[in-house]
């Protein structure tokens, strides 16, 4: 323990520390994630699905996993926030030329990337950041779609609500709400699970309000109008060619129409009894005779005008 010529112990020699974790090497993560499915570990081929968060699945794997939960045993950990393939994008993946895959070598590490940015040409080989359009599954390097932004959405003010079209499809999108990153980092993902997390309560509150009002409104909806129903479904007691009978006029009506009637032509009589030479003689026959019952201007027609010129 010293002062016998022997060596001096140090302080990691008499107190035991907390091993370090190992650190898995960052190149093999980035194959991992680039090259393999996220959730069965077997090299991306297509069709290729991303989710909210960014991963990368085979789209086949992915449906095993939803139709069988124990198909994977780690399914829950990677893919738990998937319900169904709406929760996913097909990604529209460019295939690089310069890829060719050999069956002899099963190192990715020699291989090229088996997709490319159709702006840019650059392999999508996790080097540099690549994106995705939730709008039409289209994939991009991140710096070849910054590049061919117009000025107008490059401003910070129209950035949120400005709609563009997909330099490869031409379908609309926004680059606030419809950019996603693939394989992002940390942080990064971190941030994109608070976005979906907001956007699926959303969508879940709306969905509340569309069943609440649909109860509320469900009675009004199931009685249908007694025209519609008379139509879609006929009495059957009554015959085909027999006519309908009239309707019923009610008779408190008719008699309050009766006594209106009556009441305008006793004041018309009344009128007509104080009114003065002149203004009794535009309403007399030229001829002097009996006036004629010309009717009103809605049935003063066209051949009542002429019949009655032609009588003159």
């Amino acid at each position: 323990m010293g002062n016998d010529g022997g060596s001096i112990p140090d302080r990691r020699d008499l107190v035991k520390t907390k091993a370090k974790a190992e650190q898995a090497d960052r190149n093999n993560q980035t194959l991992a994630a680039w090259f393999f499915c996220a959730l069965s570990k077997r090299p991306l081929q297509e069709p290729v699905v991303s989710c909210a968060l960014g991963k990368l699945y085979n789209k086949d794997a992915l449906l095993e996993y939803l139709l069988d939960k124990s198909a994977y045993g780690d399914g829950a950990k990677i893919c738990g926030h998937i319900k169904s393939l709406k929760d996913v994008v097909t990604l529209r993946l460019t295939p690089n030329p310069s890829y060719t895959s050999s069956p002899s070598d099963d190192s990715v590490i020699n291989k090229r990337a088996p997709f490319i940015c159709p702006l840019t040409l650059k392999e999508m080989t996790g080097n540099i950041p690549f994106v995705y359009l939730a709008t039409c599954g289209c994939v991009f390097s991140s710096a070849g779609l910054k590049a061919i932004s117009t000025p107008s959405s490059s401003s910070s003010e129209d950035e949120g609500n400005k709609k563009e079209p997909c330099p490869q499809c031409g379908k609309s999108f926004s680059r606030a709400d419809d950019v996603r990153t693939i394989n992002p980092t940390a942080d990064e993902q971190e941030k994109m699970m608070d976005k979906m997390l907001a956007t699926k309560a959303s969508a879940k509150s709306n969905k509340k309000k569309r069943k609440d009002l649909a109860s509320t409104g469900g009675a009004a909806e199931d009685v249908a109008p007694p025209s519609k129903r008379t139509k879609a479904a006929p009495d059957s007691a009554t015959p085909p060619n027999v006519p309908s009978p009239a309707p019923s006029i009610n008779p408190m009506v008719s008699s309050v129409a009766r006594k209106v009637t009556e009441q305008m032509a006793e004041e018309e009589k009344k009128r007509k009894a104080t009114m003065s030479k002149a203004i009794a003689s535009l309403y007399a026959p030229k001829d002097g005779g009996t006036k004629k019952d010309k009717g009103t201007f809605l049935t003063m027609n066209t051949f009542t005008r002429v019949s009655q010129s032609s009588h003159l």
